[in-house]
């Protein structure tokens, strides 16, 4: 869902290239707070899982970025706030606090998919799925971190172009 939430913007891809902005945001602040209970769900069920078998928990590198991914997610979901209303904010304009909430979400994005490139390194994983199969399904987060950083860079780039 986190992707899809950050395609809402894309100038070349989104699905809701005709809407006005005020929908879009709209649409990516609802796709990414489901994306964060999806997140928060699947943090507490494999916790009480751990919790039930008498596992560990966080004490792999995947485990870890995980809950690194979950609680920036967290963060980068009150930065949007922010975003809804400025105005709880001073001495800070609109266009920097977009900057900086659309650099930190590239920042969270690349964690999330740094973690299920971990996951996919994991014992359980790597015998569940072998050969080319594995290569493939490693390719799927970095293509699609590709095609978000390209996102946001060309906004960034559209954005300095029209200040000038």
């Amino acid at each position: 869902l986190l992707t899809e939430a950050l395609l809402v913007f894309s100038p070349e891809s989104s699905p809701l290239r005709s809407f006005s902005r005020k929908v879009k945001v709209r649409v990516h602040w609802a796709l990414q707070l489901l994306a964060l209970l999806c997140a928060l769900l699947g943090l507490g069920i494999i916790s009480y899982n751990k919790h039930l078998n008498g596992k560990a928990h966080f004490v792999t590198w995947h485990g870890l970025t995980g809950l690194l991914t979950v609680l920036y997610t967290c963060m980068q979901c009150l930065g949007g706030v922010v975003l809804l209303y400025p105005k709880l904010v001073k001495n800070w304009t609109l266009a920097k606090l977009k900057l900086y909430h659309a650099t930190s979400g590239l920042v969270g994005y690349l964690l999330g998919c740094t973690s299920l490139m971990l996951g996919m390194c994991s014992l359980w994983f790597t015998t569940s799925v072998t050969g080319v199969s594995w290569y493939l399904l490693m390719l799927c987060p970095i293509l699609t971190s590709l095609v978000i950083m390209n996102q946001v860079s060309n906004a960034y780039l559209y954005r300095k172009r029209s200040q000038h």
